[in-house]
């Protein structure tokens, strides 16, 4: 190993610490935060009137190295058929008040940050990951959102209440998946708790079904291809995709399921909420003219149902090349944001996942959006009125929205910093690549092998999303993120 690459991960998190510096965000916790921290000595307390579910089969399914745990879920089979879906939420507010340092540390970034060489919390570990975490094998208060779950998988009836729950399984996406899908042996956490194999199948099952009946109603079917560095050591040795599976797909569902039950949860109660949106693409024309070079044929206005059509015809058509057609439109797409809806207002909706009512809800250690919705539901629950005024909601939401895309330029810098250092001793080759952005800030390209985005700075002209062509590597700049090609 050479000194060069023995100083990546120092390097990544150099250049990590600076974006979010450059962008408002603060990479470490401010002394007052720490010191609240050091005071609580305890999870939160169980609310009055409490259920105590612990005796049910809660699980965990998230990444291998995932800690702060922030739901749990389960499901109970009826005897007329129907399921019961329950998916429970770490209680953070219990600990993380409105006004307290912490909390305003978690206002100013409003989600955590990951980055190749390290992960910046919204909250700090001792809470995300310990005394607000659902944790393995330890006993916790969350806000539990139940959902009755007929056998065609439409949802006839949901509650939201607040209970002591116990995670007895703490499960891994890829090893999981692989034994959903049946190319794998049953994790061991699963095997060590008797009927946890069986609850399993059965959540698996349902979130199929909500899978289903999204697609059915226009849900747009995704494929992409997001690249990991693989460290070895301090030093970057590969890029490894990171792709959908059952498992992946399995939490995806139920907590599209659980946020749409949040949102009309505080609907119903006469509450406004902050909406999570995607509004019908402004570049559909270009989306059409995607669609019409593969032959295929879209309506003039936006229509998700008819997208879908399309994107299923092409998976089957071009299995390799559909997480490149899948990444061109999801740029198309647009990014997503919060919104203020007042009751009896109708928000844009989440034109990508074909659902009106949407919030985000179930990450409260990682997101201050689903940290502020858990007070609203909270004190709905209690008959309280709520925590912030209409003008606060909406200005809390668009603070979120900037926030986040502040968050996302600063890991997509990461990335490609860590991507540049891969490619550094590959100036002057040439390489397939497909157009992912073009507008007057510049046109983008990404590679295929391996899968990294880069800038295209000669050979542009008449360049847009969705094209193919060869380039060739002319330069890299790890500390801006540089990766810039020419038109071969």
């Amino acid at each position: 190993m050479d000194n060069d690459s023995a100083e990546h991960r120092s390097l990544l998190r150099r250049i990590a610490r600076r974006a979010m510096t450059a962008r408002g965000l603060e990479p470490d916790f401010p002394p007052a935060v720490l010191s609240e921290v050091d005071r609580i000595d305890r999870a939160p307390l169980p609310a009055s009137g409490a259920r105590d579910l612990r005796g049910l089969l809660w699980a965990s399914i998230d990444n291998d190295d995932s800690r702060d745990l922030d739901q749990l879920s389960v499901c109970e089979a009826l005897p007329d058929g129907t399921v019961r879906v329950l998916v429970a939420i770490a209680d953070v507010d219990g600990l993380v008040s409105p006004g307290s340092a912490v909390d305003g540390h978690a206002g100013r970034n409003t989600t955590s940050v990951y980055t190749p060489a390290e992960i910046f919390p919204m909250l700090p570990e001792k809470l995300s990951t310990g005394l607000t975490s659902l944790n393995a094998d330890e006993d916790r208060e969350a806000i539990v959102i139940d959902m009755q779950v007929d056998r065609e998988g439409m949802l006839r009836g949901s509650e939201i209440y607040q209970a002591i729950v116990h995670n007895h399984a703490k499960l891994a996406y890829d090893a999981a998946a692989a034994w959903l899908e049946g190319h794998g042996p049953m994790p061991a956490a699963i095997a060590a708790v008797p009927g946890m194999d069986d609850q399993i199948r059965t959540q698996d099952a349902v979130a199929q079904q909500f899978e289903a009946i999204r697609r059915r109603a226009g849900a747009l079917t995704f494929e992409t291809i997001e690249a990991q560095p693989v460290f070895d050591g301090n030093a970057i040795r590969d890029l490894q995709p990171q792709q959908k599976n059952r498992a992946r797909e399995l939490i995806e569902n139920l907590m599209i399921a659980a946020n749409g039950v949040s949102a009309r949860f505080l609907e119903t109660r006469g509450r406004s909420s902050i909406r999570r949106v995607v509004r019908s693409p402004q570049r559909w024309e270009r989306i059409v003219d995607l669609a019409r070079q593969s032959g295929e044929h879209l309506p003039a206005e936006p229509d998700s149902h008819a997208l879908e059509v399309f994107l299923q015809r092409r998976r089957a058509a071009d299995p390799i090349r559909f997480p490149d057609l899948s990444l061109a439109i999801i740029k198309l797409l647009g990014a997503g944001e919060y919104v203020l809806e007042q009751p009896g207002e109708d928000a844009p909706g989440h034109f990508g996942l074909a659902v009106q009512d949407y919030t985000h809800s179930t990450a409260p250690n990682r997101r201050y959006p689903d940290l502020l919705t858990q007070r609203l539901i909270k004190a709905a629950l209690a008959g309280a009125p709520a925590p912030y005024t209409d003008p606060e909601l909406e200005t809390l939401a668009l603070h979120c929205t900037r926030k986040e895309d502040d968050a996302n330029k600063v890991e997509r810098l990461a990335r490609k910093a860590a991507a540049a250092l891969m490619l550094e001793s590959r100036i002057g080759d040439r390489f397939d690549a497909i157009v992912t952005g073009a507008s007057e800030k510049g046109t983008w390209v990404r590679i295929f092998h391996p899968p990294i985005e880069g800038r295209l700075v000669a050979g542009f002209h008449g360049a847009d999303v969705g094209d193919r062509l060869q380039v060739k590597l002319v330069r890299t700049e790890p500390e801006r993120g540089f990766i810039d090609f020419v038109r071969a």
